[in-house]
């Protein structure tokens, strides 16, 4: 029996552009590995090392804060995790909601908040004054009676 071989044509419809699905995944394992280490870290210092949780109050914040290793830190801590957070929400969006206008507000809604906790999360961490003026001596990190 003979057979003939049909020339073999795709199906499948090919996309031009930038996958933004596939760079949301990447995204989500890339940034989970860096998540890890930040996390680890950011708990290693604040509980373990030194004299544990009992050591966290105003100077402690106020003292790291000062310090520019902890503030790109905090920061990368403060935007990886919350666009980490924010894209899965997006991905949990598009994968649950079937109509679309819900689903167009859900996400202008998930990116205005996510906006709004990025810029003001950023402007904590860069403007904080870790020697407010009037504060009690008490509170204040060690450092702030000599400025």
């Amino acid at each position: 029996m003979t057979t003939i071989d049909a020339p073999r044509t795709s199906t499948a419809r090919t996309r031009r552009g930038m996958n933004l699905e596939k760079w949301g995944w990447m995204y989500m394992r890339a940034s989970g590995v860096v998540l890890v280490v930040l996390i680890f870290g950011h708990l290693f210092v604040n509980l373990v090392a030194g004299e544990g949780v009992k050591q966290i109050d105003f100077a402690f914040v106020a003292g790291k804060l000062t310090d520019p290793f902890w503030i790109v830190w905090d920061t990368l801590l403060l935007w990886l995790a919350l666009i980490h957070g924010a894209n899965g929400m997006r991905t949990l969006v598009n994968d649950y909601v079937t109509k679309p206008k819900v689903r167009s507000a859900l996400h202008f809604a998930l990116a205005a908040s996510t906006a709004v906790l990025l810029i003001l999360g950023t402007l904590v961490i860069y403007t904080f004054d870790p020697c407010p003026a009037g504060a009690d001596p008490e509170f204040v990190a060690s450092f702030c009676s000599t400025l």
